[in-house]
This record gives structure tokens, C-alpha cells and sequence, in this order.
């Protein structure tokens, strides 16, 4: 398991596998490389400096097949937030699902 911040700094979920899950246990999205995309398929966003989640605003439209999340699982204690990033122009932070 490897937890994952927004850009802002927020921690948001964890990396188990493929699958990255909510710490609050719910299946939310599905790695392919470094991007993720979610549970219809369309792109949330990706990796950068090795734990933080950024979206592509160019990738927006970009689209993998779509899956059934797994069942809710018991929620973890999430990690303190980190410090926010500067943006880079033409990404966002990531989601809030």
C-alpha cells in the first residue's frame, strides 16, 4: 500500500496494485502506468514526484475501459496533509471524488 496526496497536499488515497482506493475504503480508480482513470473509464488524473495526484487538463478526454469497484472495505487513518505545490500550467489538482 502506498499512500497518495493531491498536489495541494491533501491526503487523499492509497495505491494498492492497480487500484486506487479512498482511505475511507471505497475502490475509486484504476491505474494504468502512472495515470488513472476511473470507474467509467475517463481520465482523473496521474503521478508526479512519486506520491502526488495532478490532472492533465489536455488528458481530459482521455478514455480506458470502465470496471466494477471492488466492495467498500474497512477505512484507514489517513496520513497528516503535506504542503500544496506550485501548479504547472496546463494541470489542476486532482479530483475530488
Amino acid at each position: 500500500m502506498k499512500w497518495l496526496f493531491t498536489w495541494g497536499g491533501k491526503c487523499f488515497d492509497y495505491r494498492e496494485g492497480d487500484d486506487l482506493w479512498t482511505y475511507d475504503g471505497r475502490h475509486v480508480g484504476r491505474f494504468y502506468g502512472d495515470e488513472v482513470y476511473g470507474r467509467d473509464g475517463r481520465y482523473l488524473g496521474e503521478i508526479m514526484n512519486e506520491n502526488r495526484l495532478i490532472t492533465n487538463k489536455g488528458k481530459k478526454s482521455w478514455k480506458q475501459g470502465n470496471f466494477t469497484p471492488y466492495c467498500k472495505r474497512v477505512g484507514c487513518v489517513k496520513y497528516v496533509d503535506y504542503v500544496g505545490n506550485v501548479m504547472y500550467a496546463g494541470y489542476e489538482d486532482f479530483p475530488d471524488i
